[in-house]
């Protein structure tokens, strides 16, 4: 149950922030495996570490990832990506979290993470700018498409508005910024995840519990209902016993009366 409500998570929202070419080739192979069990994708980048690194990063729907999610998404990716070979040369494949100061791609990310330091760089250019920097105050407009992420900027030069209203399908990266008040933010999403996991854990060893005590019940029970019966049988041949007893063997005068009776 708990996969299949996560991969209704994970589907429900496509990334707005999208890759090109070979990248896209491989985020276009990868991202229903994700799916698939349980996880969504967040970027795929091809750089030229070690000859060639494709880096997938991905996160649970809740947005954690262990070093255990990580090692699950590299045993389902890497025979995929084998077989369908999107890249024309070796490559070292890496599965990797987000981390801290993440890309965001979803609408559900700038919501978010709205109050903290942002880095975009558009693809499309504003009046001839492409990088702005600032405050991520929050996420204007209806639905996924048309999304606009409003920053505060901290890099207006002088005469230039305080304020950027910032396509979110238009933009090309738009990644946190490692702040104290980030760090200490995901600090406490850890641990308020770590505390959820083991109630779940708690919750799930109580009802295996529950369900181990009603089995002993019903054996029990069952182990009772076989004895009863036992007991009702056992008593029945005793009574069939004692009723052949209460006729004694007929005296041989009374086998001779009834033998001339016969005659």
């Amino acid at each position: 149950m708990t996969q299949a409500s996560d991969r209704l998570r994970t589907e429900s929202e496509p990334r707005l922030i999208v890759e090109q070419g070979v990248a896209a080739r491989v985020a276009a192979i990868a991202e229903p495996v994700l799916i698939d069990i349980g996880y969504r994708l967040v970027r795929v980048r091809i750089s030229g570490l070690d000859g060639c690194t494709a880096q997938i990063m991905a996160e649970r729907p809740d947005g954690t990832m262990t070093v255990e999610d990580c090692e699950t998404v590299s045993r389902a990716l890497s025979p995929v990506l084998d077989v369908a070979d999107p890249i024309d040369r070796a490559y070292r494949l890496e599965i990797s979290s987000p981390g801290m100061d993440r890309p965001l791609v979803r609408r559900s990310d700038f919501e978010r993470y709205a109050g903290h330091q942002l880095k975009v760089e558009m693809a499309v250019a504003i009046e001839g700018r492409r990088r702005f920097r600032g405050v991520l105050v929050g996420v204007e407009g209806l639905g996924v498409e048309g999304a606009f992420a409003r920053i505060r900027r901290d890099d207006a030069a002088p005469g230039e508005a305080a304020e950027a209203l910032l396509a979110i399908e238009d933009m090309a990266e738009a990644k946190l910024v490692l702040t104290d008040a980030l760090i200490a933010e995901a600090l406490r999403r850890g641990k308020q995840a770590e505390r959820q996991a083991q109630e779940m854990q708690q919750a799930q060893e109580m009802q295996r519990a529950k369900e181990m005590q009603e089995e002993a019940e019903a054996t029990e029970e069952e182990i009772q209902e076989e004895a009863q019966q036992a007991r009702h049988e056992r008593a029945g041949h005793t009574n069939g016993a004692h009723r052949a007893r209460d006729f004694p063997p007929a005296s041989a005068d009374g086998r001779r009366r009834a033998q001339n009776e016969g005659e």
